[in-house]
């Protein structure tokens, strides 16, 4: 079982690196703009606070030369912005600002955009940089994260196990917490290695420059993984001090819930119920579903482990489990929905984000959890009962033999001196193989009810081995989550943020040829997204130099879905022709015509394919 697990981890650890969630709402300078004169400053904003890295900002210029600007800042002092000083020279052409911060809940955010200076370049010089995400390093923080979510549910849930549920031999879960703190430890040194370079996007050898580990510790996400070990050491302490205990005092109890609440905060702390709205009641929700979530995924591992180690379990364990898991499933449901709502922020979002697809491909998970949890209490149900019937008349029976002076005489059987054949021996003289007798007839009930005891336990241990399995599946997804741009950040934002080092913008070039004379036009669609675009066109002559014409105009159809022509209707701006009120409503393969007018009576059309993305 563990080893499936991992195996799952594993694959889902190297699918991709983790999507941004502080979105870039706006750029000053406006992405694809064009100025008359340089701007001073460069100035983005952000749907959340953001940390700023050494190198948040790499100005190019048209020559693909880096520009020599300032230490990167918040602008008048705001959280969620990010400014960078330009020269006051900067030339004429387009400009290319690459980006990196980190966002409030932990996970770096990167891009890109453009803004052209006079009239943009004839060609946009791709950037010359490495990389901006290093794909073993990103791998490798994912799989930590993994790691350590699975940990922490099991040393939170099996402690919790032990200390409520009681089983009769809690020796048989030591391997467990012992395999939880060490997994958790090892996770948690894992993620402070790798923090620098994550945040960086750069690969394994600069976790171990000098300046790396003292650099996370001045960050938030640092400071919450430094905390996360001390609690861990706290933890061992705490569990080596009650090593060999069967009953917990308040003092016990109190001391190991406050460190569960501890180790919980360090992930609410610097993940999503630290940024956006209503984060004191985020952070709170936040806490109570990791704690459900670890009393009941790793409280049933820890049953599993018993059900198999500990054949002997009566129902009284079980019983009080059942209860426990009841509870911790009601804490999840309503922390569950609530982070639902503000992860989410409207319907549309359910299916319209990431975010919300992955939240109904675990909402799915979580009612099939649900349905085998339900199986479970079936059972546990009639272990209760059998235990019931098989306890009683025994205690009836231990009643009935007991003397006047309080005595008993007979512990099982029929009754006092009767050995149930009628003839009122045996019982009353254990030597005379009256005891064999009895088991023979007043235990016969006691027998059956140990077998139906030993088919409900089987039955009890399959449905919790496949509770634990899709509970698995459940956590897998939940930490997809935390990786995922939240659907309301997404909604708000106006989608501007995309990868660094690709282009900001859809380029499409155009040659068309009218007579014995022919040339090209560059189209920029910016953002080449659903919605609202920008379009520039710029016409090259058959030298490559600049050429102006009487008339440009453009047009879009999406034949698909019977839409258009869209008239785009381009002005000529002196160097280019322009729009910024191009509306494409629907994502597809759109047709763009584009014609031409070189004379008076002389033009061309010519028709290229365009793809439009949501």
């Amino acid at each position: 079982m563990l080893l499936g697990s991992l195996l799952v981890l594993l694959l889902l650890g190297t699918a991709g690196t983790a999507s941004a969630h502080a979105a870039l709402e706006s750029t000053d300078p406006a992405d694809g703009s064009v100025l008359k004169s340089a701007p001073r400053t460069v100035t983005l904003t952000f749907s959340e606070s953001v940390a700023l890295l050494d190198d948040s900002f790499r100005v190019y210029d048209p020559d693909n030369r880096r520009v020599r600007t300032s230490s990167a800042h918040h602008a008048k002092d705001a959280g969620d912005t990010a400014s960078v000083t330009l020269p006051a020279k900067l030339g004429t052409g387009t400009f290319t600002v690459a980006w990196r911060v980190v966002s409030a809940d932990s996970h770096p955010v990167s891009g890109a955009f453009t803004f052209s200076i006079g009239k943009p370049s004839a060609t946009t010089t791709p950037i010359a940089t490495a990389p901006t995400e290093d794909p073993l390093t990103a791998s490798l923080y994912d799989i930590a994260r993994y790691f350590a979510y699975i940990a922490a549910a099991l040393l939170i849930g099996t402690a919790t196990f032990v200390a409520l549920c009681r089983p009769p031999n809690p020796s048989v879960l030591n391997k467990p917490i012992l395999m939880g703190w060490w997994t958790l430890l090892a996770a948690t040194v894992v993620l402070l290695i790798l923090r620098a370079p994550y945040e960086a996007g750069t690969g394994l050898a600069t976790a171990f420059e000098p300046s790396a580990i003292p650099k996370t510790l001045t960050s938030r996400p640092g400071l919450a993984l430094a905390a996360r070990a001390l609690l861990i050491a706290a933890t061992a302490f705490f569990l080596l001090r009650l090593r060999g205990r069967e009953r917990f005092g308040r003092v016990a109890l109190g001391t190991g819930a406050v460190l569960a609440v501890g180790l919980a905060l360090t992930w609410a702390s610097a993940e999503h119920a630290s940024a956006g709205i209503q984060v004191p009641v985020a952070m709170t929700s936040a806490v109570l579903h990791l704690l459900a979530m670890s009393v009941w995924l790793g409280g049933l591992t820890a049953l599993l482990t018993v059900l198999y180690r500990a054949p002997d379990l009566d129902a009284a364990p079980v019983a009080r489990f059942s209860r426990l898991a009841f509870a911790s499933v009601t804490v999840l449901v309503v922390t569950g929905v609530y982070q639902s709502w503000r992860g989410l922020g409207s319907w549309n979002a359910l299916t319209g984000t990431s975010y919300g697809r992955i939240l109904l491909v675990k909402l799915g998970a979580v009612v099939l959890l649900l349905a085998v949890a339900g199986w479970s209490r079936q059972w546990t149900g009639r272990m209760v009962g059998a235990d019931v019937r098989l306890r009683v008349p025994e205690l009836v029976r231990a009643g009935a033999a007991t003397g006047a002076d309080g005595a008993v005489t007979v512990s099982t059987g029929a009754g006092a001196g009767d050995d149930g054949d009628g003839d009122g021996e045996g019982a009353s003289n254990p030597g005379d193989g009256s005891q064999e007798q009895d088991r023979g007839d007043g235990s016969q009930n006691r027998y059956r009810g140990d077998d139906s005891q030993d088919r409900y336990r089987r039955g009890l241990r399959r449905s919790v081995l496949f509770e634990v399995g899709v509970g698995v599946v459940v956590l897998v997804i939940t930490t997809l989550l935390t990786n995922t741009l939240p659907g309301r950040a997404a909604a708000d934002a106006q989608q501007t943020a995309t990868p660094a080092g690709i282009p900001a913008a859809s380029v499409t070039i155009v040659p068309f040829r009218v007579g014995n004379a022919g040339g090209k036009v560059q189209i920029t669609l910016d953002p080449g997204r659903v919605g609202l675009n920008s379009v520039e066109a710029v016409v090259y002559g058959p030298d490559g130099g600049f050429a102006t014409v009487p008339e440009l105009r453009l047009s879009f159809t999406l034949a698909a879905q019977k839409i258009g022509p869209l008239d785009a209707d381009v002005k000529d701006e002196g160097g280019y022709w322009g729009t910024n009120s191009l509306n494409l409503p629907i994502a597809g393969t759109w047709t763009m015509k584009v014609t031409v007018r070189t004379t008076d009576v002389d033009q061309v059309s010519v028709s290229r394919q365009v793809r439009i993305v949501r």
